[in-house]
């Protein structure tokens, strides 16, 4: 979107250059952001304006011509240090932060894509990208075309001279299955269109797609990167002048999806945390998925660092750590997921992820339960009847493997 050399008119904003040589944990904490360009606050300023005042005629001009920095949709200062942070983390040039994961998926579309124009993405995607794919595009005379990239040799014959863009998730939601991302971007890149990843089940903590050959990352900010639950947000990462495109044509003037300032301090207060808790969520989702894989009730888990997950070695290969998200399946199918659910006391059941809290919840019965609303609610692809997905916070382990014990009892 905006370079680190450019600057606000009244505030000098750090280019973060001083950071550039330090570790992961040091730039989640310091890159973007000098005290003493804000009057010595440790911490980022809210800084809470619709507009923004100039002393001249001319200094207006010059912040015209600086991407447009007249109004808070725009530009915020403290959105600013967000988008250099995360750029910085993610190893790209630049960064947009949007109001939601979902505003960001829309504004990356809808960016980049027109009329004629075709979209690859992998057959199981987040139930809501689903409903985005499936009535939304459609409509603007934009052609899905839904590939299985798990063989990602399928693009050849998928891509055609109007594919502009392959999109997936990987870990994909909610199977927890992984993605090869170079071996996808090879292929795509042969054929000349760009590549862009959901990593919002891992975090720049864990997994960097661009490091890969990876042209865009999205993030849910609301997920991990945020970690408390307490707002929402979203995020495009990748080359300048992509990001430019999707801030001037689609912040600006298509979706208009603006991350709140106060969100976007939030999100920078939880991402000084990100790597300590990606590491606790890591390793205690091992640790369940392995009691979990030996229990009598459990027929099945998909947990990216089990061993005997079918995406063991590519998940090692492109993640430090298998993030909190599993899920697993019992033999007592819907009914017995449903049981299961309903007598957890501990886990609180609810369909967000990456929180402190454990979060966990059964894809069936939601999509059972809107069908009722909606006819043509239906379940993703991959998905059975008995999925649950789990995403497991920062509690005591032995707390919520005991909780998940006795929900397990009997069946």
């Amino acid at each position: 979107m905006r370079s680190n050399s450019d600057h606000g008119e009244h505030q000098e904003q750090p280019d973060g250059s001083h950071t550039a040589s330090l570790g992961f944990d040091t730039r989640a904490i310091h890159h973007g952001f000098d005290p003493a360009a804000f009057k010595r606050a440790v911490q980022p300023p809210v800084f809470l304006t619709s507009t923004y005042g100039f002393e001249s005629v001319e200094a207006n001009d010059a912040a015209a011509a600086l991407g447009g920095r007249l109004y808070a949709r725009e530009y915020n200062p403290t959105t600013e240090i967000l988008e250099q942070r995360l750029a910085n983390l993610e190893g790209a040039e630049a960064g947009v932060v949007l109001s939601t994961g979902m505003a960001a998926f829309g504004t990356l579309i809808l960016s980049l894509l027109s009329q004629g124009d075709e979209l690859v993405v992998h057959k199981t995607l987040y139930s809501n990208t689903v409903a985005m794919v499936e009535q939304g595009l459609p409509r603007f005379g934009i052609k899905v075309v839904p590939v299985d990239l798990a063989d990602p040799s399928k693009l050849d014959a998928a891509i055609t001279e109007r594919t502009q863009l392959v999109y997936f998730e990987t870990p994909v939601n909610p199977l927890s299955s992984i993605l090869d991302i170079a071996a996808i971007a090879k292929r795509a890149h042969t054929h000349g269109v760009k590549v862009a990843v959901d990593s919002t089940f891992a975090s720049p903590a864990l997994q960097r797609p661009i490091e890969h050959g990876a042209d865009i990352v999205l993030h849910s900010l609301t997920k991990y990167i945020s970690g408390h639950g307490d707002t929402l947000g979203g995020a495009l990462l990748g080359d300048a002048e992509t990001l430019y495109r999707l801030h001037e044509t689609g912040l600006r003037y298509i979706t208009g999806a603006t991350l709140a300032p106060h969100s976007a301090f939030l999100i920078l207060r939880g991402l000084k945390t990100l790597s300590l808790r990606m590491e606790r969520h890591g390793t205690s989702a091992l640790a369940i998925a392995r009691i979990l894989e030996a229990h009598p009730a459990v027929s099945w888990v998909s947990y990216p660092f089990l061993e005997t997950h079918p995406d063991h070695a590519i998940a090692r290969k492109q993640m430090a750590q298998g993030s909190g998200m599993l899920a697993f399946g019992l033999h007592a199918g819907f009914d017995g997921a449903r049981t299961m659910l309903d007598r957890l006391k501990l886990l609180t059941r609810a369909v967000s992820l990456g929180d402190t809290d454990s979060l966990i919840y059964h894809p069936a019965s939601i999509t059972r339960a809107r069908q009722s609303v909606r006819k043509d609610a239906h379940m993703i692809s991959g998905v059975g009847d008995d999925l649950i997905r789990l995403s497991v916070g920062l509690e005591d382990v032995n707390d919520l493997i005991g909780d998940l014990r006795q929900a397990l009892r009997g069946l």
